[in-house]
């Protein structure tokens, strides 16, 4: 295994108020790990400093020893908590830019999760359902052959029915080598993929920790843990 990503007394400050505190963290190739936390917490804007929408008040983040930056960005695959999509287009389409703009997109792993998705590249986005959007969009990020994937909120808008489909999706469409840091709330819709959590809250790190650590040592699920933590 390898170092994918250190953060170094990473902060970052809105005005008065500070949403990532001084936050020292290392994300090793090879691993599922879970960014959980309540509203507010720094989940997203962690992720988005990670792939470099945001940039540091003060501290470091490094991608494989290399400020975030340009070249980061050909090597992380992101997916955000909004859809981002023209919605006047085909998934066809938008497939073929991935492929133009993207050195590691696979457009032959994008058509097959579409197939077994049931969704038809010729349909435009507009025509589709809020859920169906959100399942091109994960389709799109994990058809790219990247080193690490980040997540923010993948199953938010999936019905019930089809999580357990989207994550098999997840599990069998990632580089083995490569990491994938997923937020959610849904703790109990994944905890089963994780092989480490991080609890934040209030821009600090409550704890990281393995998820097989967790049920060794206090003998009860991320999820429960999660909620004593947080109250939930």
């Amino acid at each position: 295994m390898s170092t994918l990503l250190e953060c170094r007394e990473l902060t970052k400050n809105f005005g008065d108020k500070t949403a990532v505190d001084h936050i020292n963290l290392c994300i090793e190739s090879g691993h599922i790990i879970g960014l959980l936390g309540p509203n507010g917490s720094g989940k997203t804007t962690l992720i988005k400093m990670i792939n470099g929408l945001l940039t540091p008040s003060s501290g470091t983040l490094y991608f494989k020893e290399n400020p975030i930056g340009v070249e980061s960005k050909k090597h992380i695959s992101y997916l955000p908590d909004h859809t981002y999509l023209n919605m006047n287009e085909r998934v066809s389409d938008i497939i073929d830019f991935f492929t133009d703009f993207y050195e590691d997109f696979d457009k032959a792993r994008a058509y097959d999760m579409l197939e077994k998705l049931s969704i038809s590249p010729s349909d435009r986005l507009k025509t589709m359902s809020k859920g169906t959007k959100e399942k091109v969009q994960l389709i799109l990020v994990m058809s790219r052959r990247a080193d690490l994937y980040v997540l923010d909120e993948p199953i938010a808008g999936v019905d019930p029915a089809a999580r357990d489909y989207i994550l098999n999706v997840i599990l069998t469409n990632y580089e083995p080598s490569a990491s994938i840091l997923i937020s959610t709330h849904l703790i109990a819709d994944i905890e089963n993929i994780l092989d480490e959590v991080i609890f934040i809250q209030n821009g600090q790190i409550r704890l990281s920790s393995s998820v097989d650590d967790i049920r060794a040592a206090e003998g009860k699920s991320v999820d429960t843990l999660f909620r004593e933590v947080f109250k939930c």
